[in-house]
């Protein structure tokens, strides 16, 4: 668990599932897939690119001020490797960035998530985020749980 800005909730972590990469990378691309351990109401692609740098992305998730939107753009896409995006706007979050890396390991797979997020609303958002900062790491610790348990079924 990271400390960082005093808005901001930057959160780190990893779990093992029993299967290789391969597996896991449709949970992490597939909108059907990712809405299954992903809390997102929404998850989909918003132009004619699929996959790569540059995808563009939208997301809706439920959260402390009720429907967050967001539109987000792919950073890095390594298939059965690693896939970041970063938030291009949302009517939340002053900024967001998202990662997902899968390693080898010789069990299967290291899954590591990580999130830095920011809301916006000044002395508001400074509030959310000091409160929010440990419900994300028990958010992040029970989306794992769920990938690992779709991936190994």
């Amino acid at each position: 668990f990271i400390v960082g800005e005093e808005t901001a909730m930057k959160v780190q972590r990893s779990i093992e599932i029993l299967v290789p990469p391969e597996k896991v990378w449709p949970y992490l691309i597939e909108s059907e897939k990712f809405m299954k351990w992903y809390p997102a109401e929404k998850f989909e692609y918003t132009g004619k690119q699929r996959s790569g740098i540059g995808t563009p992305l939208y997301m809706e998730e439920k959260g402390p001020m009720g429907l967050m939107k967001f539109n987000y753009e792919v950073t890095e896409w390594a298939e059965n490797h690693r896939l970041a995006f970063k938030m291009k706007s949302s009517n939340i979050a002053k900024s967001d960035e998202q990662s997902c890396i899968l390693e080898i390991i010789p069990s299967g797979c290291r899954f590591t998530f990580m999130e830095d997020f920011q809301f916006r609303y000044g002395i508001l958002g400074k509030f959310l985020g000091l409160f929010g900062r440990l419900s994300l790491q028990s958010h992040v610790k029970e989306m794992q749980h769920k990938l690992k348990n779709l991936a190994e079924a």
